[in-house]
Parts: C-alpha cells; structure tokens; sequence
C-alpha cells in the first residue's frame, strides 16, 4: 500500500533503509513522527545530523567521540590499566565492556573484519593503526593484547592475522573466553560451543 503523500511515503522509504527495520515498521515509525510535536521532531533532526557533523574517531582507539575530544576519555583516562588493549570489531562491542565494569584496560576499534568474500581486505580495517599504538617506541608499555572479535570465519581469520603480526613483537596475545552463557542447559548447546567450553575449563 502506498500512501498518498508524497513525504509520507519518502520518510518511510527512508526508515525502511536502516537495519532490522521493514516497512511495517517504517511506516509506525512515520505515522509517530507525523503525529509528534515539531519541537520534538526537530529535536531528532538535529540529533540526526550532529551524528554525522560532531562525531568523528579517537586518533588513538579509533572508538567514536565528540569532535574536540581527541583522543577520547578512555584513552586519557589515568584510571585504566595502559598495558592491556582489548581489540574489538565496533564501538558496540566497546559500550558492552564498559557496561560490566570489569575491563579497566584500553581499547582499539577495527571497524571491520577482514572478509575477503565481500572485499573487505587488512588495509581496509584499522590493523595499522593498532600497529603503531604497539610500535617499538611503545612496546615496553603494552604487554598483552586481548582479541575480542566476533566467533565468525570473518572474526576468526582476523584474530590469526592480527596474532601473526603481534608475536614476532614479544607481545602476549589472548582471546575472550568463550563457552556457555548463564542460564543455559547444555543441551541445547551446539557442538563448537560445548568444544570451547571445555576447551576453556578452568580450576574452582
């Protein structure tokens, strides 16, 4: 069904582009903002557009911040522990860390995977850029790198490339832990998952 409004029809078809949004959805998306005060919709195309006009990435992590505040509040930090960095795929993966409070480490963000199926190649993820931060002006600072990427092929070709490159530097390269989530039953677990877990045991 289309509508009759041309607006209409081209903010759903806007709202329908973005991820895990359908045109069900767009379209309740749309009929809200229709029906919101205009303050608060320009409240959100301001907040659309400050996105892509003040959000830029830390020079150092490579995680986002706030245009002005480079490099950002966890690499200037003075409470994290500056000999670990914990390298993930997405500034998500950055934000699901901090939640449990327990890392205190840094962090450095690929943005990516290396896919070599969708073009996606070392150069156009930001390993070079991790190289430097652990360069040998730096190297007696940093001592371990934790690879927290995806249990993908994808996340797995890039944990072995980017460990390729670390050792020969004397750097000691670890990954996440990876087995069953709380509250499973084992069961329902697949093989791979039951493989690392066990893999992972460890002494209680």
């Amino acid at each position: 069904m289309r509508y009759s409004s041309g607006a209409v029809e081209a903010l759903i078809e806007e709202f329908a582009k973005l991820p895990g949004i359908g045109r069900k959805t767009a379209q309740r998306l749309t009929m809200h903002v229709l029906h919101e005060r205009r303050s608060e919709v320009e409240k959100l195309a301001s907040a659309l557009i400050d996105v892509k006009e003040k959000v830029i990435r830390c020079s150092v992590c490579q995680n986002i911040t706030d245009l002005g505040v480079d490099p950002c509040h966890l690499c200037t930090s003075t409470g994290r522990d500056r000999t670990v960095i914990c390298v993930v795929e997405s500034p998500t993966e950055v934000l699901a860390f901090e939640k449990t409070g327990h890392y205190k480490g840094l962090y450095h963000v690929l943005h990516g995977v290396i896919s070599p199926l969708d073009g996606v190649g070392p150069d156009d993820i930001k390993v070079r850029e991790l190289l430097v931060r652990i360069g040998p002006s730096v190297s007696d600072e940093v001592r371990e790198v934790v690879l927290a990427l995806n249990p993908t092929v994808e996340g797995e070709t890039t944990s072995l490339y980017i460990s390729k490159l670390l050792k020969p530097l004397g750097i000691n390269v670890t990954r996440i832990a990876r087995g069953i989530p709380v509250g499973a039953e084992l069961e329902f677990i697949d093989e791979a998952t039951l493989s690392r877990a066990m893999e992972g045991r460890s002494a209680i």
